[in-house]
């Protein structure tokens, strides 16, 4: 590769390599420091990751190469593992389940006064950043990290759960809506005053790199901290019921959305929902990664697409659970194309209803489709997708790519 210098630079490792790295952190469940020792120390591993006897990659490199991979490439390399593996004959594609899990973002628990410290503590150190390198730029005001921390303490360690507790809580939240606001007047009127220190070349070429960072920092959470400061004006000061769809839930992964599926002992949860297919012998034929929480039952059309795009033709059996159901008329017309549909339905059945699902094929299918429901366990327990602890929405998605790769790939090993 050609450096800026000219100086060319030699790859010391391919992408092979890499790839093969990666997938030992993933299948072993380790962190990255911990992944490049167990290769080092294991001359298996050597011989997989095709190092043999020479230098192990830095676990910094493999950070970056990890961050680099975009999810569309991991879509692909599923998509192609599941083309090889009909070619080769290990799946056939003819019963497939599906079914719908949540992943949750590396965020603790939001209420608006963590939000707010949050808001706070992150515009304070991006102002400290630039008070070291201009402090004229910076001003002379004082910033008062601990009296807002303490602000929120006092409101996180008592109970709101009555009106009279709520009313005792609107003057110190008040306080620490004002400190929120002030810290983040002053934020933009540094950043005014550093852009234009930039544009006027009042800085070196080391200062002026640095500053233009925390610049693009400031720039970036200035919309994520305004955003906090309106939901918590429009609960507190207006006592509006905010909806969820409205409120940003974590100034560092805005994305996360907030997910309430009734499950015992976890009745909300904050990322994103993922479909799984699954086929015969628990290959994941495909996955899809949710922005925004849609329907089970506005997914059947796309999933039975998906299938016949890899596989060639639609499933002999289909089954999910109740959340896909839409309609018996859905049902009839999926049952025209498709030998056996395994879906119960919602609500009070009719004699005809109730004996279609005591049918023996039918209960067959409805133990099948409850096998998918120990992959999403392995998945989460084995495989790290209980939570993912990278940012980004981009990396989000790479991660339940490479995490459903390294699933298949051990399956297929053992077949």
């Amino acid at each position: 590769m050609l450096g800026r210098t000219g100086r060319k630079r030699q790859a010391q490792f391919t992408s092979d390599q890499l790839l093969r790295a990666i997938l030992v952190m993933e299948i072993e469940g380790l962190p990255y420091r911990e992944t490049v020792v167990r290769i080092d120390d294991s001359l298996f591993l050597r011989k997989f990751v095709r190092i043999y006897t020479g230098a192990v990659m830095d676990y910094s490199l493999l950070c970056k190469v990890y961050k680099a991979i975009p999810p569309e490439t991991w879509k692909q390399m599923n998509q192609q593992l599941g083309r090889y593996a009909v070619a080769k004959g290990q799946v056939r594609g003819e019963c497939l389940r599906v079914d719908t899990t949540a992943c949750e973002t590396n965020i603790h628990f939001p209420t608006d006064a963590t939000l707010l410290w949050d808001s706070y503590r992150v515009l304070s150190r991006l102002i400290a950043g630039v008070r070291e390198y201009d402090s004229r730029a910076a001003g002379p005001g004082r910033l008062q990290d601990r009296r807002v921390k303490r602000s929120m303490l006092r409101i996180t360690r008592r109970r709101a759960n009555t009106e009279a507790s709520r009313g005792l809580l609107r003057r110190p939240y008040s306080a620490l809506l004002a400190h929120v606001r002030r810290v983040l007047d002053w934020s933009r009127q540094v950043r005014a005053r550093v852009e234009e220190q930039l544009v006027g070349g009042g800085y070196d070429l080391q200062v002026s790199m640095i500053l233009q960072r925390i610049v693009g920092e400031m720039q970036t959470y200035d919309r994520r901290v305004e955003q906090v400061l309106q939901q918590a004006s429009r609960r507190i000061r207006r006592g509006e019921r905010v909806p969820n769809r409205e409120k940003l839930f974590s100034i560092f992964e805005p994305h996360t959305e907030l997910l309430i599926r009734g499950k015992a002992g976890k009745n909300i949860e904050f990322g994103h929902m993922v479909l799984l297919q699954q086929v015969e012998g628990k290959f994941i034929s495909d996955y899809e990664v949710f922005a925004r929480r849609r329907a089970d039952a506005a997914l059947v059309d796309s999933i039975l697409q998906s299938h016949r795009s890899t596989f060639g033709s639609l499933p002999e059996s289909f089954t999910a659970d109740k959340g896909f159901y839409e309609s018996m008329g859905k049902l009839r017309e999926l049952e025209q194309s498709i030998a056996h549909v395994s879906i119960a339905k919602k609500g009070r059945r009719t004699a005809e209803e109730r004996e279609r699902e005591h049918h023996p094929v039918f209960r067959a299918l409805q133990r099948f489709r409850a096998g998918i429901e120990g992959t999403i366990s392995a998945l989460k327990r084995a495989f790290k997708m209980s939570r993912c602890l990278y940012r980004t929405f981009r990396t989000y998605c790479s991660a339940i790519g490479s995490h459903v790769l390294a699933h298949n790939l051990v399956i297929l090993a053992r077949r």
